[in-house]
């Protein structure tokens, strides 16, 4: 049981510096791969933990269920949103729009009409910031904007387009059979539809001489 403990552990941390190694040099000096310690977490994340740093976080137990082109293009789309600039920041709005709120109470109940402006202003701002976060439609964009860029990424790592279209396209099917999650379903078929009419322009531009289905 020790050994096979041992083994495991020796295959996940070498996992993780395989896929160190495919961050753009640009990046390897202040993004981090770590596995994820939550309890069910997503299969891959990133999330800002200081300042100018960004660690993508892996559930390496259903990081094992992939296979291994399929693991490196869906690092690759995490990889894109980091460039983007996309991941979620510090969650500083639900504090804002909670002292904004508080603080609008509190004016009211002293009636000092600049401050309670200015609680008003923090709560709308905080409250927009919260809306852009949460936007479903925003998220889809910005989610097939990094798969695009996880395409040009594997090219730079030596793919060819054909078979990036292909890898991303067989990782996202295989994400959406395992996802019970039905809102985390539908962004991942919107991700596919999306690629699919991707793929079918840049077969077309090629004039079919490669084949680029999914």
């Amino acid at each position: 049981m020790t050994s096979y403990a041992t083994s495991s552990a020796k295959a996940e941390m070498s996992e993780l510096r395989r896929l160190k190694g495919l961050l753009p040099p640009e990046l390897q000096s202040w993004v981090t791969v770590e596995g994820s310690t939550e309890v069910n977490p997503p299969i891959i994340r990133s999330e800002e933990i200081g300042k100018d740093q960004v660690e993508i976080q892996i559930d390496l137990v259903k990081w094992d269920n992939l296979a291994m082109d399929q693991r490196n293009l869906l690092f690759w789309h995490e990889v894109a949103r980091i460039q983007n600039d996309t991941i979620p920041k510090d969650g500083w709005e639900m504090a804002a729009l909670a002292i904004g709120l508080g603080g609008a109470v509190g004016e009211l109940w002293v009636q000092d009409g600049l401050l309670l402006i200015l609680a008003m202003a923090l709560c709308g701002v905080s409250g927009w910031r919260l809306y852009q976060k949460n936007n479903g439609q925003k998220q889809v964009i910005e989610l097939v904007e990094a798969d695009e860029k996880a395409i040009a990424l594997a090219q730079r790592f030596g793919y060819t387009l054909p078979n990036a279209y292909k890898s991303l396209g067989s990782a996202l099917k295989t994400l959406i059979e395992l996802s019970p999650n039905k809102r985390q379903r539908s962004k991942y078929e919107a991700r596919l539809s999306a690629l699919k009419k991707s793929a079918n322009k840049a077969r077309a531009k090629s004039k079919g001489n490669e084949d680029y289905d999914e």
